[in-house]
């Protein structure tokens, strides 16, 4: 199935003061999208708006044709949303804050926990080490990996991602990268902020917020 994420004459204040106004972009199956711009121009919020976790002032979101705040529950199931932070509880275990959240999502599962944590930590003798600990007290690279794994879980097409080469390393970022093309391969959409150099080749879209 073909997938559209359509964004009309979109604003966004914070206080008083506007971030962007009549922002026009369209993103499709197989498609991705980098969104850049200086630190405080709105990118984040626009992810967050994209997300359906903030309210829209002025404009218009659809998916597949639909306003997204008409269709909620659907669009929700067809949403992996990663913001800045991690959105992890500190006081669970890796495994648990995963199983948390597939609980939450209530969908049938790409694969199990322990195969996800496997392919996203794929240092062995790190994960076996850390596995049992609190996410509060592993790294911030862990933390955002496990995060990650995430995507790995739940089978939806829509990907929303808040800077999420943050804190890894070069093999996180690598890794990441091959996830993100598998995806748009498979007819996935991708929508990312990041001031990294990343190439997706001619189905990569950028969108500048001035």
């Amino acid at each position: 199935m073909k997938n559209t994420l359509k964004v009309q004459n979109l604003n966004c204040e914070r206080g008083e003061q506007i971030l962007f106004e009549d922002l026009n972009f369209e993103i499709n199956s197989g498609e991705v999208l980098q969104v850049r711009g200086l630190n405080g121009s709105g990118k984040s919020s626009l992810l967050r708006l994209l997300a359906g976790l903030a309210f829209v002032n002025e404009g218009e979101i659809h998916w597949n044709g639909n306003a997204i705040d008409k269709i909620r529950e659907e669009y929700y199931s067809n949403l992996n949303y990663i913001g800045h932070k991690h959105g992890l509880k500190d006081d669970l275990t890796a495994k648990e804050n995963l199983k948390h959240i597939c609980i939450q999502a209530n969908q049938v599962l790409q694969c199990s926990l322990d195969d996800a944590l496997n392919k996203i930590m794929p240092n062995k003798i790190m994960l076996d080490h850390k596995k049992d600990f609190l996410t509060g007290d592993l790294s911030a690279g862990q933390r955002r990996r496990i995060a990650l794994a995430k995507l790995l879980l739940l089978p939806n097409p829509l990907w929303i991602l808040d800077e999420p080469f943050t804190a890894i390393d070069r093999e996180g970022v690598e890794l990441l990268i091959g996830l993100m093309k598998d995806h748009t391969e498979k007819g996935g959409l991708i929508i990312f902020t990041s001031h990294q150099d990343v190439d997706f080749g001619s189905k990569h879209k950028e969108f500048i917020i001035q």
